[in-house]
């Protein structure tokens, strides 16, 4: 008896010693959200390579679920005899530079409404492109990426979670892309989001204005700083961009940010420079101001408060000083970014490594455990850049039918909580997935901008991406991403910055 006494009581003393570490584990939601936004690429394009054995034994296959869905060959073509063409490999630094507008959404998606059905997926005949190497554009389209340029891509794929089905949900380029991952609309306003009118390209720039210095080389500012003949083009809910259709491109709506700040929650925009049309908040008239300004939003503004110049330095500074707020949008400069036409831009592999591993590696500690083991990061792609991809977007029904949803584009979740590996192949999501899982984390009712986030919301529930994690479990210890460059050369890099784009 007193052996089995002495047993027990070593098993309630091991007992109580679990149940005392158990709170230090125990999370019911994240204290943080980075929302990391690279460029322009499909995932048949950048993560081909991780099928072909380069950096694991990832398994792919176009109908089994529980693989990655990524096409390796027979890729469609619709100007080839027999229809079907074998990606060839390219740098991710290339001179190619495909084109990306609303209309070469609809020449690659090659429409098969007029017979009830998708977009046929065959290719990318005629699509525009600019750049050296563009002298046959009916063949840029059908390359994937050098594995070796995007190993840590693979890796974090590999290690975290990835989502089969993950769309842009515009048709389009990357002014709209980032404003709904935003404000989950590229609407000007509410109304318009309902009545399904979106704006669908980038800026235009009147010569009348003769060009803006703030943003050189690149046209004019953009959103409520843009020069005062500035405009957008307006897409429809039958999706038709009539060209006399265009707007201001200062917009008035509720975004995620004032979801946030009326939790009193904390968030920042992290970007290269003010007035391109990646920084999002710059074209909400509450937040920036609503006026020409000569390229500025005015001292005070809220997008002042909350925009931080050089993701490439001051996340990592943030993170350093332990002051990460609750939800941050990290947008890279051109040379780090993946988007094509220019052999230099190799690094954003590195850059969104070393992003990961500044949140892995912390030492910071809130809400009783560390930024790693209360923090999400969300990495995605704003838009497919023109790249072949052989899923076809599931087609939103009327009114945003028109314009939703968009290409597929990467995915990769990535948490303490995320097994090692998970992919989901059976739901479809988008930009509103997003919005909507920031909404469900911190307590905001799911749809509450009523744009993208509830159309997701009423597609997915009860998912958002709670798929990807379990909070229930123990923390999984944290891994340094291999990266070729550290957070010390980002830091150190005094190269100007560039907008993330050329287009």
């Amino acid at each position: 008896m007193g052996q089995m006494m002495k047993h027990l009581a070593r098993i309630l003393l091991a007992l109580a010693a679990i149940l005392s570490a158990a709170p230090a584990y125990a999370i019911s939601n994240f204290q943080h959200i980075v929302i990391v936004v690279q460029e322009n690429r499909t995932p048949d394009n950048l993560f081909m390579g991780m099928c072909l054995g380069f950096g694991g034994t990832a398994q792919c296959s176009t109908t089994d679920t529980n693989q990655y869905d990524i096409q390796t060959q027979n890729w469609l073509d619709k100007k080839r005899r027999g229809g079907t063409i074998r990606p060839q490999v390219l740098p991710l630094g290339n001179n190619y530079d495909p084109g990306h507008t609303h209309s070469d959404f609809l020449r690659m998606c090659d429409s098969s409404r007029v017979t009830g059905g998708p977009c046929r997926m065959d290719g990318a005949a005629d699509v525009g492109c600019k750049g050296i190497g563009c002298t046959h554009p009916t063949q840029f389209p059908f390359y994937y990426v050098k594995p070796s340029d995007v190993a840590s891509y693979f890796i974090l794929a590999q290690s975290y979670g990835w989502e089969n089905h993950f769309y842009q949900t515009n048709q389009g380029p990357s002014f709209p892309a980032h404003q709904f991952l935003f404000g989950a609309t590229s609407a000007p306003s509410a109304t318009d989001d309902a009545e399904g009118n979106f704006v669908s390209e980038n800026i235009i720039c009147d010569p009348k204005d003769d060009g803006d210095p703030h943003v050189k080389g690149r046209g004019c500012s953009n959103g409520c700083i843009a020069p005062p003949l500035a405009t957008i083009q307006l897409i429809d809910k039958n999706g038709v961009e009539n060209p006399d259709d265009k707007v201001d491109p200062c917009m008035e709506h509720q975004t995620i940010s004032d979801l946030l700040e009326a939790s009193s929650l904390t968030w920042n925009y992290y970007a290269p420079s003010e007035g391109m049309l990646w920084t999002a908040p710059v074209a909400i008239k509450h937040i920036c101001g609503g006026e020409w300004r000569g390229g500025h939003c005015p001292p005070g503004s809220d997008f002042v408060n909350h925009f931080r110049q050089l993701a490439e330095t001051t996340l990592i500074s943030d993170v350093a000083q332990c002051a990460l707020p609750a939800v941050s949008w990290v947008i890279p400069t051109g040379q780090d970014s993946d988007h094509a036409g220019s052999p230099n831009n190799v690094d954003g592999p590195d850059w969104v490594a070393i992003v990961v591993n500044a949140i892995g590696g912390s030492n910071c500690r809130d809400g009783g455990g560390t930024y790693w083991q209360d923090t999400a990061v969300v990495i995605t792609w704003d838009d497919w850049g023109g790249w072949y991809d052989h899923e076809p977007p599931p087609i939103l029904a009327s009114p945003e039918g028109g314009y939703q949803l968009g290409f597929r584009v990467p995915m990769i979740f990535v948490s303490a909580y995320t097994p090692q590996g998970y992919i989901d192949g059976t739901f479809s999501a988008d930009f509103g997935t997003i919005a909507n899982f920031v909404e469900n984390n911190f307590g905001i009712a799911e749809g509450s901008l009523g744009f993208a986030d509830a159309r997701a919301y009423r597609r997915l529930f009860p998912q958002d991406l709670r798929q990807f994690y379990n909070l229930n479990n123990a923390p999984r210890q944290f891994v340094q991403v291999p990266a070729r460059k550290d957070a010390k050369w980002f830091l150190n890099d005094k190269s100007p910055p560039t907008p993330p784009d050329d287009d």
